[in-house]
């Protein structure tokens, strides 16, 4: 889908891509710059300093080996002026190190209008690829002309049942009085109690003219749905935005979610493409997927040896992505299941930056997985395109991020599912309910930061998971081979002639007919 031997469009469309400032939101944002860039179009990549980082050794790359026309605008942060104050924030969620900060970089988001709407002026692109997280693009772009596309990196599936959930949940007051009551889309079949966190509500969502009936618990759902919040406004304001742009980019593949690519787009009225997977499309050579993101802590040949050593579909892949660090305890625990199941891993350790000089794992533990190779451990950031398209790797345990969802699913690799923020505990029950390719660990708390995570999951339960999927089980065998079904329908998704290149030709050729 790269398009390398796809004849250029005849007009040269200028497009923009502004992404918000954090992994999960940039790479899959490069990727979409980058296929624009191979149909013969210009793409300019707007994005702070440290983010850019991520990202620029792969653009110097496409501009030099495949001829690309692709570049990287810096702006800055301007200060957040307060009541009494000014703070100069970090320029990528990265290096936030507290939920107030992190509350005051999303308040801060609006100030990069400015330089966004002199950028407009400027170089008058044809459209414009703007994060959810910026719905002032739209009017700001629409305001000189230009058509903005919208993309929250999340799956169909979440965004139909955030809608659901969202329009239809009970909502609380601090008090816990209930101020609204839910209504046909979503029933609640078991109350215990007052809202609280001893005593959740267990809900049904329920999809019009859709068989699926997904059962979840108030405690999964972010805190924002449930008590009235800042961010409730500011979902109110992306929706708005959403309804007036040109449309909706999702990073997805039709034979993954069809029934909810219908539904966004019927029952909620929504103008939207699947493009993806995005990771698939884009990332086809070694050194693209060794490249991808911050330079790995890890030698190639180290973990590579390693896992050519292993059995075909025997290694365990651990990671919890970019953002969410568990505290020590948690850390600990996982540590002693995973030796407990006696099942080879790599594992991917991120501590909280309240633990980072304190961490360490059980006494001997790291001295005892490497005399056994049972477990390869990895510190920071890892190439985990590479280790999941490795014969050796046979399952994968995720924090349900959506780019490691379809990264897993397009190896072909069963997933262990560890939701913790966002909208991961919707992307948990896609994989376990819908696609059935992956069980989860039993996490039923929803985490506002990703360094506050107060779900507990104690070692039984992990080692349970982890022997249902990489155990010879019937429930193992049958996710074996959903999974691979589906990794073989995502890669003909993007090929010449796939349902999401034919997508992306069609938003190609709708953008030239606009301008």
């Amino acid at each position: 889908m790269t398009g390398s031997d796809y004849k250029a469009a005849p007009k040269k469309l200028h497009v923009f891509f502004f992404p918000l400032m954090a992994y999960g939101h940039t790479l899959p944002m490069l990727d979409i710059a980058r296929l624009f860039a191979a149909r013969g179009a210009k793409a300019t990549i707007i994005t702070t300093s440290a983010n850019a980082s991520t990202i620029s050794a792969t653009v110097d790359r496409e501009r030099t080996t495949s001829k690309r026309d692709i570049n990287i605008q810096i702006i800055q942060f301007p200060p957040l002026v307060l009541e009494d104050s000014s703070i100069q924030l970090p320029q990528s969620i990265h290096s936030l190190t507290s939920k107030e900060m992190a509350t005051n970089f999303f308040r801060a988001l609006p100030t990069i209008q400015d330089p966004i709407e002199q950028l407009l002026i400027e170089h008058r692109p044809d459209c414009i690829v703007a994060d959810m997280f910026f719905p002032w693009v739209t009017d700001v772009a629409a305001k000189h002309g230009v058509p903005r596309l919208v993309f929250h990196g999340m799956s169909f599936f979440a965004l139909c049942a955030m809608h659901i959930v969202e329009s239809n949940a009970p909502y609380y007051s601090t008090n816990g009085d209930i101020i609204s009551t839910p209504k046909e889309n979503l029933e609640i079949i078991k109350v215990d109690g007052d809202h609280d966190e001893e005593n959740n509500q267990e809900f049904v969502l329920k999809f019009l003219d859709l068989p699926d009936e997904i059962k979840m618990k108030s405690s999964q759902l972010p805190d924002y749905v449930l008590t009235p919040s800042p961010v409730k406004e500011l979902l109110a304001q992306i929706k708005e935005s959403e309804v007036k742009s040109y449309g909706v980019l999702v990073n997805s593949f039709y034979d993954l979610e069809p029934n909810y690519v219908e539904y966004y787009k019927k029952n909620l009225g929504r103008k939207a493409w699947h493009i993806g997977p995005l990771a698939l499309a884009c990332n086809t050579t070694p050194i693209d997927k060794a490249k991808r993101g911050e330079k790995s802590n890890i030698a190639e040949n180290r973990y590579s040896n390693w896992l050519d050593q292993k059995a075909p579909n025997t290694v365990l892949y651990v990671c919890f992505g970019t953002l969410s660090k568990f505290q020590n305890n948690q850390l600990v625990e996982i540590a002693l299941a995973l030796e407990a199941s006696q099942v080879p891993f790599i594992w991917v350790v991120k501590t909280s930056h309240h633990d980072e000089h304190n961490f360490s794992l059980p006494e001997g533990f790291e001295e005892r997985m490497e005399s056994s190779t049972q477990g390869l451990i990895i510190r920071g950031w890892a190439p985990q395109l590479l280790i999941l398209d490795h014969p050796s790797v046979g399952g994968f345990m995720t924090h349900c991020g959506w780019n490691s969802v379809q990264e897993g699913v397009s190896a072909g690799v069963p997933l262990i599912t560890w939701p913790l923020i966002a909208e991961q505990f919707y992307n948990e029950k896609l994989v376990t309910e819908v696609v059935r390719v992956g069980v989860g660990v039993g996490v039923e708390k929803w985490s506002a930061w990703p360094e506050m995570v107060e779900c507990w999951v104690g070692r039984e339960r992990i080692v349970e998971a982890v022997g249902r999927v990489m155990g010879p089980g019937e429930e193992a065998l049958g996710i074996r081979e959903r999974v691979r079904e589906l990794s073989v329908k995502a890669r003909k998704a993007v090929e010449e002639g796939g349902s999401s290149f034919a997508q992306f030709t069609d938003l190609m050729e709708g953008l030239i007919a606009y301008n």
